[in-house]
């Protein structure tokens, strides 16, 4: 008998310190992505950027170090105690690994540069935090009680996880990266020491400290270490931030555009690229719910319909034919051997068959009278309630919002009815989004069961997509995002100049792989863009390149398209200052 593997934590079953890294570890996509961390891991990142970094991490690591020592003089545990003061002995080796760059360049740390208003915010937070300067908490020396030094020291570990966790995260992802055919990487031993087993196991014990400090504090003293835990997240995304750049950087993918001559295109899919779950099935459910029961007689006045019984019966029926046949025309358009040079006429023309498959299968639904009778504010209230993927909509918001974007943003969509997907944009305020999809008619606010078919299929999307491009014309310069997740995304994610796929879909890997397509997770991708990327050099984005960019989140494309965006005595500074602008800082 095959072992029965270990079952994996709940959520609820992890401790506080795994549960507050996977709740914000978004943020933790925006150091990685900064200009400063994408060109120290390609390699290029100047000395003089590099210096500038260490001299302010120098300064950042005294605080560091001060405020273990102050955790664990608040600590009331031999083995706590004992703990801190091994983590410190810890920031201690990477003061030393600070001096080591210094001997090396001749200088002196402490002279090397005035401390920048980010460090001086990260390390003021940090120390204040350590002395108990946190709401709701004593001041310092008013301390009466073991219990309440146990909270302080708690919270002061709580405001340091998060930075110990993203340098154990950077240095794993860096080293992954790391060519052994490239040469030295100029690098490498910052890289070599926060992916190394010892630090690794550094940021772990941390962790694990928090864990234990915190198992006996109430509710609301959980959510203060949340809200620290979380301001100090940002402020490392700010720390990276602030590090001048005197170099082109591929990030982020605004840093250049000018709004008087350029002009930024997003194109997004909708089901399962937006959205959780798939909109047929929600307005399926919106039919059956609002159905009559079998026994109930309908008004005079409304359309036909079927029962909710009969309707959940039709719905599964034509659901399984429709997985089962997708299936079949997925491999009947499959090359038997897969195609070694990408050639997009060849694609097109096999998902010409996937076209009249889901005609056919749309043809079957209008067929069947699933969609009668479905009230439009239903339909509304459904899409107000729709859940979207995490940072889908603050994407948007930030693009739409942003005065200094010439932008525009365009949702394709096989969805049949588009009132469901301007109600879920409508709620988040994002009206100014321009939906291309299927709609619904309607007599007196009730669905008939027919669709005014507009977007069908992968063909009838691309039609779309190459039609919204020649009504801008070409007064400025254009550059197309299109962002999807499916098979029926292909064409489109090909035809755009960054074509990036979000999730893991097998089918879209399988039928792109097999026709040529090449997928590259976008941060390795950026990172080898960021390489070949020098001064005068363009970031050479090309359509019908037969290269998708994957990626696990909204998160990363909100890092990699808009960067981070953030605002410091009233003044909004974006992650792509040059060295003039950092100095507002």
């Amino acid at each position: 008998m095959a072992a029965i593997p270990p079952k994996s934590p709940s959520p609820e079953e992890e401790g506080l310190a795994r549960r507050l890294w996977i709740k914000f570890k978004r943020e933790s996509v925006f150091a990685m992505y900064s200009p400063f961390t994408v060109c120290l891991a390609s390699g290029n990142l100047k000395l003089e950027t590099f210096r500038h970094y260490i001299a302010q991490d120098f300064h950042f690591l005294k605080a560091f170090s001060q405020a273990y020592e102050l955790a664990e003089e608040c600590a009331d545990d031999d083995d706590a105690k004992l703990s801190i003061s091994e983590l410190r002995k810890g920031v201690l080796e990477e003061l030393k690994m600070h001096d080591s760059f210094v001997k090396e360049w001749g200088t002196d740390l402490a002279k090397m540069a005035t401390v920048n208003s980010a460090t001086v915010k990260y390390t003021e937070f940090l120390l204040a935090t350590a002395s108990g300067k946190v709401e709701g908490v004593k001041g310092p020396g008013k301390l009466a009680t073991p219990f309440e030094k146990t909270k302080v020291a708690a919270y002061t570990l709580g405001a340091m996880s998060p930075c110990m966790r993203l340098y154990a995260f950077l240095g794993k992802e860096f080293h992954a990266l790391l060519n052994a055919n490239e040469g030295n990487h100029p690098y490498t031993k910052w890289i070599d020491n926060y992916s190394s087993e010892s630090f690794q196991a550094s940021a772990l014990q941390n962790e694990d400290l928090l864990d234990k400090l915190s198992v006996s504090l109430t509710g609301e003293e959980l959510d203060i270490i949340e809200k620290l835990y979380h301001q100090a997240m940002k402020l490392e995304v700010e720390f990276f931030c602030a590090q001048p750049l005197a170099q082109p950087t591929v990030v982020p993918l605004i840093k250049g555009h000018n709004p008087a001559g350029d002009r930024l295109i997003i194109f997004s899919d909708f089901d399962l690229t937006c959205t959780i779950v798939d909109s047929s099935a929600i307005l399926a459910e919106i039919a059956i719910v609002t159905a009559p029961k079998s026994d109930q007689n309908q008004p005079e006045n409304q359309l036909g319909r079927m029962s909710s019984g009969e309707l959940r019966n039709t719905w599964g029926l034509l659901s399984k034919q429709y997985t089962e046949e997708y299936e079949q025309c997925i491999e009947s358009f499959m090359p038997s051997e897969k195609v070694e040079n990408f050639n997009y006429e060849t694609l097109h023309k096999a998902l010409e068959q996937l076209s009249h498959f889901e005609k056919r299968a749309n043809s079957r639904v209008i067929e069947s009278g699933v969609l009668k009778g479905i009230n439009l504010e239903d339909i509304k209230k459904a899409g107000e309630r729709l859940s979207l993927q995490d940072g889908c909509t603050t994407f948007f918001q930030k693009v739409v919002k942003n005065e200094n974007l010439n932008a525009n943003v365009h949702v394709l969509s096989y969805c049949w009815c588009g009132d469901l997907i301007r109600a879920s944009f409508s709620s988040a305020g994002l009206n100014a989004l321009n939906v291309h999809a299927n709609e619904f008619t309607f007599k007196e606010s009730i669905s008939t069961g027919e669709i005014i078919e507009k977007v069908e299929s992968p063909i009838d999307k691309v039609q779309a997509f190459n039609n919204t491009l020649e009504k801008y014309g070409t007064d400025r310069k254009n550059l197309s995002v299109y962002i999807g997740d499916s098979v029926g995304d292909l064409l489109c994610l090909l035809e755009a100049d960054i074509g990036i796929v979000i999730g893991s879909s097998s089918s879209l890997r399988r039928v792109g792989s097999q026709f040529g397509v090449t997928f590259i997770p976008l941060y390795p991708g950026l990172v080898k863009k960021q390489k070949e990327y020098t001064e005068g050099s363009s970031s050479n984005w090309k359509e019908k390149s037969g290269i998708l960019y994957t990626v696990s989140s909204w998160a990363e494309v909100h890092a990699f398209i808009l960067g981070w965006v953030f605002t410091f005595r009233g003044v909004i500074l974006h992650c792509y200052q040059d060295n003039a602008e950092n100095r507002i800082l």
